[in-house]
């Protein structure tokens, strides 16, 4: 019960929410893509993928000074639920920020 509600107190955050969605399109991006892609400092969206890191939902790859980021497979099923639901949804996340 309680990795449940971590991860729901974890998935209830847009940003991390637009950072999965984006992952799913675009399979793997550098920390400065994200950031750049929902319009958050470098800082805070490196915060937001180490939280879902924590989680095992995203893994992490360095390149010398960059740091790539996937989504990692198999994801935990209520997080591949929620996955389901935002990848079905019509309205971008990215839009609701600036």
């Amino acid at each position: 019960m309680k990795y449940l509600e971590k991860t729901l107190k974890v998935l209830a955050n847009r940003r991390r929410l637009a950072i999965i969605k984006l992952l799913l399109k675009k399979r793997e991006l550098s920390v400065s893509d994200i950031a750049e892609s929902i319009r958050l400092s470098f800082k805070a969206t490196s915060k937001h993928l180490n939280i879902l890191r924590q989680l095992d939902i995203v893994d992490r790859r360095q390149v010398s000074l960059t740091v790539y980021y996937r989504l990692l497979y198999p994801l935990p099923p209520v997080v591949q639920s929620i996955i389901k639901h935002i990848s079905n949804s019509r309205e971008s996340l990215s839009q609701k920020f600036g």
